[in-house]
């Protein structure tokens, strides 16, 4: 029979073997964290007045950095054993959330519509089905689509200063379907819901630049039902 003694060093190389994995979760998480600001980084440049010149190699500047996404996402699944991604998934929970607006805002300027979660998934490395181990989950793709909303947003009001009129009106179309898609859905997640229910003040602030540009009559009533 073990002793109490002999118990709790069984329980304390257990602590140990967690601990080192989770600082190795930590290093990854890390330089994944860091891979996301440099994208950010490059993308900020859009809010600039001569960014619409530049569009497309700012995009493909921020998309080469998905390389690199993906061999950390690469390196984060083979570090979690079979069956404990949410055991682990907070060191990754929001980073992967920020990644998936960055790859979805990419999607957004280059196609001006919305990435799917199949397609964000694949871009950043990882499944959509939890059974198959390290997945993009629903909600931080979620969530990452409500941080698109407030960039963009912002976008509208820069493009007016860059000169370009009819890019608002396209954005808050989109925020607006955005929006509409989201009230389809019965939200249960608290931290969800309350992000959600911020979406409306992007609608907004997209709506008054709509109506400023009416009212200054530098849109058409034709651009603003296209």
């Amino acid at each position: 029979m073990e002793s109490t003694t002999d118990i709790f060093k069984d329980f304390q190389e257990y602590l140990n073997a967690d601990h080192d994995l989770r600082e190795e979760i930590r290093s990854v998480v890390r330089s994944l964290e860091q891979t996301a600001r440099e994208i950010q980084t490059a993308l900020q440049a859009i809010h600039q007045p001569s960014y619409l010149s530049n569009l497309t190699s700012l995009c493909e500047q921020a998309s080469t950095h998905f390389d690199t996404v993906r061999q950390h996402y690469s390196a984060l699944a083979s570090k979690i054993p079979e069956g404990q991604y949410y055991r682990y998934n907070d060191h990754w929970k929001f980073g992967t959330q920020r990644l998936v607006y960055l790859s979805a805002l990419l999607v957004y300027l280059k196609e001006e519509r919305l990435a799917s979660r199949e397609e964000t998934a694949t871009t950043l490395g990882v499944k959509t089905n939890r059974e198959e181990g390290f997945h993009l989950d629903l909600d931080d793709y979620l969530m990452g689509l409500l941080s698109l909303t407030s960039e963009l947003s912002r976008l509208a009001m820069n493009s007016v200063t860059a000169g370009d009129y009819s890019k608002p009106l396209r954005i808050s179309r989109f925020i607006g379907e955005l929006d509409s898609g989201f009230r389809l859905l019965n939200l249960k997640n608290d931290s969800l819901r309350k992000r959600f229910d911020g979406l409306k003040y992007d609608v907004k602030r997209c709506e008054e630049v709509v109506y400023d540009l009416t009212i200054r009559g530098l849109v058409s009533r034709e651009e603003k039902t296209e």
